[in-house]
Parts: C-alpha cells; sequence; structure tokens
C-alpha cells in the first residue's frame, strides 16, 4: 500500500519502545512496524505551508510559506530565544498566543540525547519535547511562571551546561550517562537567589528506549532536495529522524514536502 499526504512531523505514544505515528493524509502510520524493512519515501515536488496550506515553491523554518514565517508568533526570535521575549514592550506578534503559550508554566530541565544539556519547554510538553531531541534520560529541574523567566535561567546555566544536542553522537548511540539526580542537586545550587524558589525535587529521572534495530557508524543525511526518492532498510527510529542503513533524514526539516511512502 501507498501512502501520500505532507509531512508534519511525528506524533509520539509514549510506551517502551517509543511508538512513532507518522500523520500522512488522511492515514496515521505506525512506524515501528516498518522497521527492519526496505521502504521507498518520495519527494513528489509538490510544497505547501503547514499553517495556511498554500502551494509553494520554498518552506522557511520547517514548513512555513513566508508571509506565514515572518508574521507567525512562533516564527519570532523570541521562540528560540525566550529570554529575549518582547511581549512587555507591546511589540508580540500576537499577544493572545502568548497569553496561551508563553505566560504559562514551563520546566527548565537536564537531558541527556548525546552529552548532557539544559533546555525548556511547556509544562506537559515535556515528554514530546525530549523524545523530539532524541534524550534517553531527562528531568525538570525548576519550573518557572512563564517562558521569559524559563529563558532567563536556561542562559544562566549555559554557563556550566551545554544547550545543544550533538545530534550524530545522539544517532550513534554515543551517550555520556550520568547521574541525573547528582546532577541536579549540583547544578540547583548555583542558582540565583531569584529561581531558588522555582526548584523542583523530583524522585526519579525519565527514561526513553527507542525503536532502533541497528547502530549506525557513519551518518549521512538524505536530502530530499537533492534526492527525492529514497529506497532503502529503515533500521530505526530516534529524535526526529528516520534511521535507514545508508543515511538518515530528518522528518521535521521537510515539514510541508508532499511525499508518498510505501514498503518495497
Amino acid at each position: 500500500m501507498t501512502y501520500k499526504g505532507f509531512l508534519q512531523g511525528f506524533k509520539h505514544r509514549y510506551e517502551n519502545p517509543v511508538q512513532y505515528v507518522l500523520p500522512l493524509g488522511e492515514q496515521q502510520i505506525n512506524m515501528n512496524e516498518y522497521i527492519g524493512n526496505k521502504v521507498r519515501l518520495a519527494f513528489t515536488g509538490k510544497m505547501e505551508c503547514v499553517n495556511c496550506g498554500r502551494k509553494i515553491k520554498k518552506t522557511y523554518n520547517s514548513g512555513y510559506c513566508y508571509p506565514c514565517f515572518t508574521k507567525l508568533p512562533e516564527n519570532d526570535l523570541c521562540i528560540v530565544k525566550p529570554h529575549e521575549c518582547h511581549y512587555h514592550l507591546g511589540t508580540c506578534r500576537d499577544p493572545e498566543f502568548a497569553i496561551s503559550h508563553c505566560m504559562i508554566p514551563h520546566y527548565v530541565y537536564l537531558a541527556i540525547s548525546s552529552g548532557v544539556k539544559v533546555g525548556l519547554t511547556r509544562k506537559n510538553n515535556e515528554k514530546k519535547r525530549w523524545i523530539d531531541q532524541g534524550a534517553v534520560r531527562a528531568i525538570p529541574i525548576a519550573e518557572v511562571p512563564d517562558r521569559k523567566t524559563a529563558g532567563e535561567l536556561e542562559v544562566y546555566l549555559t554557563q556550566f551546561l551545554a544547550d545543544k544536542t550533538d545530534w550524530r553522537k545522539m544517532l550513534k548511540g554515543q551517550i555520556e550517562l550520568v547521574d541525573l539526580i547528582e546532577l541536579r542537586e549540583e547544578i540547583q545550587q548555583k542558582f540565583p537567589e531569584r529561581f531558588q524558589p522555582f526548584i523542583l525535587k523530583e524522585d526519579e529521572w525519565n527514561e526513553f528506549v527507542y525503536p532502533v534495530a541497528e547502530k549506525l557508524d557513519k551518518v549521512k543525511a538524505y536530502n530530499l532536495d537533492k534526492q527525492p526518492e529514497i529506497e532503502d532498510e529503515l533500521i530505526g527510529i530516534k529524535g526526529q529522524y528516520l534511521m535507514f542503513k545508508n543515511g538518515v533524514l530528518n522528518l521535521k526539516k521537510y515539514s510541508g514536502y508532499e511525499v508518498e511512502f510505501s514498503e518495497e
């Protein structure tokens, strides 16, 4: 059977291992079932904006048309740099979006995808965030009232911890495991006084197992713009990546691309 539709990223079921579901058209494809099989993924050449649905020739910020990229609040710079939130200046692209997405409780967390990193996410979105990063262990260390405060704490902690994932090491399984409880205690002692009231003391960290049948020795990225058709054995899924025998594909990067998917 051949499935056809526009990519918009994975959905997850938080099981062991993580179950990856790919919405494509009106279908919900359980991708775990195809691991170990040769599959075909082909870009048809068509693209549409993931927000407004207009036909486009180029995507911006993982799936948007240019007008949506420049106007939507979810594409503003403060989304990737929350400490630079400008809501209080009256220049927010959409105050209603800010109230529902930014002026709500956020977690600052520690996660291990390759090495340990510090990050932030909306409360109740943490599992999706951690899985999208390919984290094998993660724990929230602070709950703050809004995104800007979370960003300020995250930036402060980057003097002690990385805030990026090495995606190649993550996919290869080159992971530096540490005791997150012990590290949390050490890091929380460095919190400035203004962040002390937000400290969290979870009893244990979260662990995630991914459906990976084989390890990768080398990581070569497939590019649908240069190679629109992939025929390869699917050996795993981790983070936002389909892992094939001969390359990997960052599915989020190609949001808004119309593809056909089938088992060979």
